[in-house]
């Protein structure tokens, strides 16, 4: 929006053209995302507090969560109106990948607010079923894939990238609206698992979210893609400003998300950050790359699908209790030694994910 209008006020003074610029809109994009939150925060945690919206918590997990019974909840919202927003405001609205990855989030998040809303109505722990939240997810997540796959204007935007391997790329035809739903979803519903400490999921979020700035605009520079050997996509550096708004808007939640924690962001906000960063990694064709980036998020799923099989298979538990961070709380691991150390280990896997884009 001020893109287009900075682009009409150039002839008046020039001055205005450095809008144009991608890396100054993602900054501004980051900045406006923050102040958001950080302004629109206190209300809405405020409102939330008033109309009783509050955390239902598991009987069966740890004791000490018992504690953060009715904190406010569904403060994805802040989230994701913080994202819209500075997305709207910085980037360029003609842009096809901008209004995908946007309209991807918006409606995992409109899920996770059903969910949400469900838990705190009929006061349980429950919300949707397994079967409606998954046919939601799956019928957003297929379209997407289907909209990327029918609009690709080169061989390029639906080739499988393999790190480490320079001339490694695979063509994966219709292969690719497979991959493609399933890195969405997938990768929605290992942020919403991770999603059980203050302050656990947003951070790793931020951070992946970063490094695809980078990827993005890597991709979408011709100059820079042909020196570290990776493939054009025209029109994907636009997704810079919307990661940067994913940065910028998780940043002011942690403000209020960190422990102990004045607001959690429920599943209309894990659910769509998921979705938002596994839709980014599809376009800028770093499907692996996430993978490695988002080991935070694969460990926590793999315990819970260990978990359950275990049970299932044997009668016995692996963990004291699954996804994994619970276990090290029964461990008697504080709760913010937890977060913290789960934070370093995607800072970790964060650097090793850049790594790709030279050690080729």
């Amino acid at each position: 929006m001020l893109m287009e209008l900075a682009e009409y006020l150039k002839q008046y003074y020039s001055g205005f053209n450095v809008f144009q610029y991608l890396t100054l809109r993602t900054i501004l994009g980051i900045i406006t995302a923050l102040v958001l939150s950080l302004l629109m925060g206190p209300y809405i945690i405020k409102r939330l507090s008033v109309a009783q919206i509050g955390q239902r918590i598991r009987d069966d997990g740890p004791q000490s969560h018992l504690s953060k019974a009715g904190t406010p909840t569904m403060g994805g919202a802040l989230i994701l109106t913080a994202i819209a927003l500075s997305t709207v405001l910085w980037g360029n609205l003609n842009n096809r990948f901008l209004w995908i990855a946007l309209a991807t989030t918006l409606l995992f998040g409109a899920i996770g607010w059903a969910d949400d809303y469900l838990k705190i109505s009929h006061k349980n722990t429950r919300g949707l079923s397994a079967v409606k939240k998954y046919s939601w997810q799956s019928a957003v997540a297929a379209a997407a894939a289907v909209f990327l796959y029918m609009n690709a204007q080169s061989p390029s935007e639906t080739q499988l990238i393999v790190p480490f391997f320079k001339h490694v790329i695979l063509n994966l035809g219709l292969g690719y609206i497979v991959l493609t739903y399933f890195v969405i979803v997938g990768t929605s519903n290992a942020v919403n698992l991770t999603d059980g400490l203050d302050g656990l999921a947003i951070m790793p979020t931020v951070l992946i979210a970063s490094a695809l700035i980078v990827f993005a605009y890597v991709t979408g520079n011709i100059k820079f893609s042909h020196y570290l050997s990776l493939p054009y996509i025209a029109g994907v550096g636009e997704l810079c400003v919307f990661c940067g708004s994913i940065v910028g808007a998780g940043l002011g939640f942690l403000w209020f998300n960190t422990y102990p924690a004045q607001v959690f962001m429920g599943d209309v906000g894990a659910l769509a950050l998921g979705a938002a960063l596994g839709v980014v990694a599809v376009v800028v064709r770093q499907e692996l790359v996430l993978l490695i980036m988002g080991g935070v998020f694969v460990l926590e799923t793999v315990s819970v699908i260990l978990q359950v099989a275990s049970f299932k298979l044997t009668g016995k538990r692996i963990f004291r209790m699954a996804p994994i961070h619970h276990h090290f709380e029964l461990k008697g691991w504080p709760e913010p030694r937890v977060i913290v150390r789960f934070w370093i280990i995607s800072v970790v896997l964060v650097l090793i994910g850049l790594a790709t884009l030279k050690i080729r």
